[in-house]
């Protein structure tokens, strides 16, 4: 079931009281329009960025727990656990924007031959997953509308993500899987969110 305007904003707004209410100790409700939703098993990430630029991204891609926790778990993560930076200081939490993808089950595409991933992955409506052996690597849909990348090097991307060649995605044995998410960001840091059109 799809999100509402409403529920998009509301989101948000409840990734943010979380990440507030480290920092500060206060509680934070559960919105009443996410009361149903949030039992829901669903995957889903929040991205934090400060001046434009990722602060912190963590997420579960498969519906392992009810949304409300995966928001909850996911949005404390990006601010202090994305080994990529440190963590997140009280002080900057007024200076990030969040974001909150909330993801369709990620399904596996197959294909007789591997070239033929390019016609089955679409920029702007579609993440990727690719794994291959112990490896594996996820970039959201809105990676590629934000670098202005074709197919072939969203599928290269993800390879790198996932710490292999980039053209693994042609090789014998790698496993590609496609997901949708629905994206609402905040326009400002503590601004107002809306759901992003990722279509170009």
């Amino acid at each position: 079931m799809a999100l509402t305007p409403q529920q998009g904003v509301d989101i948000v707004s409840y990734a943010r009281a979380v990440i507030e209410g480290h920092y500060s100790g206060s509680k934070h409700d559960v919105p009443v329009s996410l009361a149903e939703i949030f039992k829901e098993k669903r995957g889903v990430f929040v991205t934090l960025e400060k001046n434009r630029q990722l602060r912190g991204c963590i997420g579960f891609p498969e519906p392992i727990m009810p949304l409300g926790d995966a928001v909850r778990q996911a949005a404390l993560a990006a601010a202090l656990e994305d080994p990529r930076f440190p963590p997140v200081e009280g002080k900057e939490v007024g200076k990030l924007t969040v974001e909150v993808s909330v993801l369709t089950v990620p399904e596996q595409i197959k294909v007789k031959n591997p070239k033929d991933y390019v016609n089955e992955v679409k920029v702007g409506v579609h993440g990727l997953i690719v794994e291959k052996g112990f490896y594996r690597g996820l970039l959201l849909p809105q990676v590629p509308v934000e670098w202005k990348w074709g197919v072939e090097e969203f599928l290269s991307e993800t390879c790198m993500k996932a710490g292999v060649s980039p053209d693994s995605w042609l090789a014998p044995g790698t496993k590609i899987y496609r997901f949708s998410a629905q994206v609402f960001s905040e326009e400002a840091p503590g601004g107002k969110a809306v759901e992003r059109d990722l279509s170009r």
